[in-house]
């Protein structure tokens, strides 16, 4: 099953910038070492956004329970990181209670191959 309306996916720049990407940030610098290693970097974080989207339409979803938040939903994929090494990454969705599209919460290592 595919993520439903991936095509209309809500991605933070603030999400992407200030915390995935961003070695200040407490939890995310480890996030962001991690993205590093493949090229991704908090001044062009629009490639890892692109890549993101990328991903995330063309793989399958598994639906999780439903949380006080909304459905959440997990994507796995392969991004091929700007330095063309490529990464197993999971990454985390939410569609909200009375909402219709999906918003990025959050992406990290999946398994190594």
């Amino acid at each position: 099953m595919k993520l439903p309306a991936a095509d209309q996916a809500v991605i933070e720049a603030a999400k992407l910038q200030d915390y995935l990407l961003s070695f200040a940030h407490p939890v995310g610098r480890f996030r962001a070492a991690f993205f590093a290693g493949f090229g991704y970097n908090r001044d062009r974080w629009q490639q890892l956004e692109a890549d993101l989207r990328a991903l995330v339409q063309s793989q399958d979803a598994k639906e999780g329970p439903p949380t006080e938040y909304g459905r959440k939903y997990e994507v796995r994929g392969i991004l091929k990181g700007p330095n063309g090494k490529s990464v197993d990454v999971v990454t985390v969705w939410v569609i909200r209670e009375g909402e219709r599209v999906p918003r990025f919460v959050t992406a990290y290592p999946g398994e190594k191959r």
